[in-house]
């Protein structure tokens, strides 16, 4: 429960930052006509839209298991980050059109009220900073991959924010017009490439991608040095959404009483969720030597 909550207090956050700088790189680009301003505006306005879609991800991943979903509801991380990534790189590949057409333009774009342009992009860093702070502990806490992707977005925000401010300052100072330009291709290349990365996670995912490889061996190193484990075999992983499911078999001394054979088992369960809490773990057992 206490992840549920983590991960909902960053969603709220993630969508009440997104909406504060839509508004305010809103009254930018208007004052200004900045296009580096404008790409960061189209992101602003995609955090809205895909934090609002992770904000329901999240909560309804943090449903129970019920009748029709044995295993719980947590993939719903997953497509939120797939369509995460499908907005970001739309809106990453009408930024870099626009911004080639301005390059190649022969008329130049003014842009004007550069010192209130860089205010509000000044703003937008302080808040980004203080989420991705915020977002990156709750992600280690509760490994949630829809705060996770928002996390990496939102940090590769900072670049573009930081190269809008020096194309309002080259503007006003050089009146160097075409690096807001030259910026705006950099947001959108940043934009693209993370989308991408949050694309083969949340892919990897829906398609039962194993565990993290230092999870797996982890587990591995548990079984072969629990008490009362003679061997384990068929160790399986997969993800879904934040939570691990783990299924592994092991072997143990078949003279032994029933009620002895299920506390190894049982010891050994609760040694994996010592390590991994959001872990769904079962453990079979069979008799050494005769397992099939």
């Amino acid at each position: 429960m206490t992840e549920t909550r983590l991960n909902l207090s960053a969603g709220l956050a993630s969508v009440s930052v997104a909406m504060v700088l839509v508004i305010a790189k809103l009254w930018a680009l208007g004052a200004t006509g900045s296009l580096s301003i404008a790409a960061s505006l189209a992101d602003s306005g995609v955090d809205l839209m895909v934090s609002l879609g992770g904000l329901l991800a999240i909560f309804y991943a943090s449903r129970p298991p019920d009748e029709d979903h044995a295993f719980g509801h947590t993939s719903a991380e997953d497509l939120a980050a797939l369509g995460q990534s499908i907005f970001i790189l739309v809106s990453a590949g009408i930024i870099a059109v626009t911004s080639a057409r301005r390059l190649l333009s022969d008329t130049p774009v003014r842009v004007e009220s550069e010192l209130g342009g860089i205010a509000v992009m000044g703003v937008s860093i302080v808040l980004t900073v203080c989420l991705v702070l915020w977002q990156r502990r709750v992600a280690r806490r509760t490994g949630s991959k829809v705060v996770s992707a928002d996390s990496l977005h939102y940090l590769g925000d900072l670049i573009p924010n930081i190269g809008a401010i020096v194309a309002l300052f080259a503007s006003r100072a050089f009146g160097l017009a075409q690096i807001d330009s030259v910026v705006a291709l950099g947001a959108a290349a940043i934009m693209a490439f993370g989308a991408l990365r949050i694309w083969k996670s949340a892919w990897d995912a829906l398609m039962d991608r194993s565990a993290p490889a230092e999870m797996v061996q982890d587990i591995e190193r548990m079984a072969t040095e629990y008490p009362g484990v003679h061997a384990y075999h068929d160790l399986k992983t997969r993800m879904a959404g934040s939570k691990p499911f783990v299924n592994i078999h092991i072997e143990v001394d078949g003279d032994q009483t029933l009620r002895e054979a299920h506390a190894i088992s049982a010891g050994l369960k609760r040694q994996i969720l010592d390590s991994y809490p959001t872990a769904d773990v079962i453990v079979h057992k069979d008799v050494a030597g005769e397992a099939d």
